[in-house]
């Protein structure tokens, strides 16, 4: 089972409807919940190259950093499957 954290920009607020779509995405594709992060981007980062987490879930594409890791996997889908969010070698 893959290890995910919730990552919510510090000027995010309210922050509890972007953790509720965060939840609901971790529950369909069964992750094990390490927690929430409210940290610098680089936190994040480091945790992921550290291997304390595989997947970092977000509520909105636009919190996203453009210079982020390749795997981050935005909530906001609401009939994805796990083989529908993960990228396909070669395409």
């Amino acid at each position: 089972m893959e290890i995910a954290v919730i990552w919510i920009p510090a000027d995010i607020e309210p922050s509890e409807p972007a953790v509720a779509v965060c939840l609901t995405h971790l529950r369909r594709h069964a992750y094990r919940f390490k927690g929430i992060i409210r940290a610098p981007w680089e936190t994040v980062e480091q945790r992921m190259i550290d291997g304390e987490v595989d997947v970092v879930v977000i509520a909105d594409f636009a919190h996203l950093p453009p210079d982020r890791s390749p795997r981050i996997e935005v909530a906001t889908t609401p009939a994805s499957t796990a083989d529908e969010d993960r990228p396909t070698p070669g395409r």
